[in-house]
């Protein structure tokens, strides 16, 4: 699985982060940690590829958010289009 999307605009097509730059500061921050093959690291650089089957986690709005991508999306679609990118694996 070699196609991959950064990740500031990954979640800036899923609508978890309202513009591409608030999302890549977000990365900066060290807030997202990602799951490939049973490895979790935590993002710092908003270049980093996400791929089909990476799971992410990050607080946002006070709660912790763990979900599973599912796609990486072409554009900044609207919500029901933004929901068909990713699985919700737990909220807490």
């Amino acid at each position: 699985m070699s196609e991959s999307c950064r990740i500031d605009v990954w979640l800036w097509r899923a609508r978890f982060l309202r513009t591409r730059s608030v999302a890549t500061a977000f990365v900066e921050r060290g807030a997202v940690r990602l799951g490939r093959n049973g490895v979790q690291s935590r993002l710092d650089k908003p270049a980093r590829g996400v791929q089909v089957g990476d799971t992410l986690v990050f607080a946002l709005g006070g709660r912790l958010v763990e979900l599973g991508i599912e796609s990486l999306g072409e554009r900044r679609g609207p919500p029901e289009e933004a929901r068909a990118l990713y699985r919700l694996v737990e909220t807490t």
